[in-house]
């Protein structure tokens, strides 16, 4: 058998074997497929440092490069088992039979899987030894013409075979129609309406984001490989735990209640000085105080513990959620639409100015009252902060770095610190005096506040750099600080040239 040949078998044989647990896991749950939970697994056990390295390296795409990175890793290893197999086929069978006992833990260790998930892993351990087996049986005669034309139909045929099992679990799993369920929602009108956003509350002709993200540019940073699919009909909330009654809560439920509207600006840990991962949006939704007060909390319980569809868990200190001025809502709707899927439909939790990681669950099911002491989540067990206020941050948006600008400078930026809300912004140039800047219209403490200057500097390259001041006194420090485990501090600056 050549080396080619050799090599073919492998990738072939793990193919198949990805395929036919694809396919299994289409019917027992789309995340029980032996790659995504192998992927889902490796994010829980990836280091919180590596975690945030990936999120500043690859943004957005950092579970894309996650998936690439796993699939070039098992081709390299099938090509390797399949030349190590020229001789006998026991090298492959135990690649075969290791991808499978690790798809068997990985979909164990996962908590938003029942025991039937076992059977996507046992599936791809047997076709993907079965496959390899077979293939190389018929590579071992191809010594005559015939022999050879056999092989070539052979593993055209498994070829052509995995794609079709491949796909045809990729469409089983993909059967819950969400979009249906988002369409029949229909209109969310809150009975409380927030105000309607002045004209003067962005800069954006002058280089700030507009003051309410789009949905489809809301930033976007979780764990979910693959965003989980819950139809509103099928979606269940259990409220629980240290209460003095137990809740279950539907849709319906919720959407009957009186529902308000709320300008919420979220901002991610993982945002560097002055990174991209804040948005601002109208969520609509339920106060979560509401809910929580006709559970009856108990004042020893410190700690709300929610939990996604998927197995995520998010700790919100209790007395947060329950200040009557917090604004925290069980939210169903987003800039006029019920939530996108990626962005937690059928409903999420919003807690204006907590970090992301311990405010914002998305695809809620679970919530429970408890203690600290008692549930550690995702995050805390990988020893980010407990506590997780936001921090008074600025940012500057325009010029860009490095860019090239002609005449007057007009520098403009964004500032946040909810939920206590911006007071002023400074801007200085090479070190030189403060200025304060122009803010735009105060909409809410909650929200983050656009800033602008204008500044006559002569021809030459020229550093600016940015600090706010948040309601409180409190200015935004110069020390720079990573983001783990509570948040990234410093002051932002930009090197530009005036041509």
């Amino acid at each position: 058998m050549n080396r080619w040949t050799a090599a073919l078998i492998g990738i072939v044989g793990v193919a198949a074997a990805l395929a036919a647990g694809h396919l299994v896991a289409g019917l027992v749950g789309p995340s029980a497929s032996p790659f995504l939970a192998v992927g889902n697994t490796a994010i829980d056990f990836t280091p919180s440092a590596v975690k945030d390295f990936a999120v500043r390296a690859f943004g957005t795409s950092d579970k894309l490069v996650l998936l690439l990175g796993m699939a070039v890793v098992l081709v390299v290893l099938a090509a390797v088992a399949g030349l190590l197999s020229r001789r006998s086929p026991t090298p492959g069978t135990v690649l075969a039979v290791v991808i499978g006992l690790l798809g068997v833990v990985a979909v164990l260790y996962r908590p938003d899987l029942g025991q039937l998930g076992v059977l996507a892993p046992i599936a791809s351990l047997a076709a993907g030894v079965a496959v390899f087996r077979w293939l190389h049986g018929k590579a071992s005669e191809t010594s005559t013409v015939e022999g050879r034309r056999t092989f070539l139909i052979a593993s055209g045929a498994t070829v052509v075979g995995t794609g079709l099992v491949g796909l045809t679990g990729q469409l089983i799993g993909g059967r819950v129609d969400v979009e249906a369920s988002r369409r029949a929602v229909g209109d969310l009108t809150p009975s409380a309406p927030a105000p309607a956003i002045p004209a003067d509350a962005d800069f954006a002709a002058e280089g700030t984001p507009t003051f309410i993200t789009p949905n489809e540019d809301f930033y976007r940073i979780d764990t979910a490989l693959s965003v989980p699919r819950v139809r509103a009909e099928d979606w269940v909330l259990r409220v629980h735990g240290m209460v003095d009654r137990e809740l279950t809560l539907r849709y319906d439920d919720l959407r009957r209640r009186d529902l308000v509207e709320r300008a919420v600006t979220l901002v991610c840990v993982s945002n560097e000085v002055g990174g991209p991962y804040i948005s601002t949006a109208n969520f609509v939704g339920v106060p979560l105080r509401d809910v929580l007060l006709e559970a009856g909390v108990h004042l020893d319980a410190d700690q709300l513990f929610s939990t996604s569809v998927d197995g995520w868990t998010a700790g919100t200190p209790t007395a947060v959620v329950l200040e009557p001025d917090r604004g925290a809502l069980i939210a169903l709707g987003m800039n006029g639409e019920p939530l996108p899927v990626e962005h937690g439909f059928p409903a999420r939790l919003v807690v204006p100015g907590l970090y992301g990681y311990v405010s914002a669950t998305k695809w809620v099911v679970d919530l429970e009252l408890t203690t600290f002491a008692d549930r550690q989540a995702y995050w805390l067990e990988r020893r980010w902060a407990r506590e997780a206020p936001v921090k008074v941050m600025s940012r500057i948006d325009s010029p860009r770095r490095q860019s090239k600008v002609s005449g007057r400078v007009v520098a403009t930026g964004v500032a946040w610190a909810q939920p206590t809300g911006v007071a002023r912004v400074e801007v200085r140039v090479d070190n030189g005096p403060w200025r304060t800047a122009a803010l735009s219209a105060d909409v809410s403490d909650s929200t983050w506040r656009m800033w602008r200057v204008e500044l006559d500097l002569p021809r030459g390259g020229h550093t600016i750099e940015s600090r706010a001041t948040d309601k409180a006194g409190a200015t935004q420090p110069q020390a720079r600080l990573d983001p783990l485990p509570d948040g990234a501090t410093g002051w932002h600056s930009v090197f530009f040239t005036v041509e």
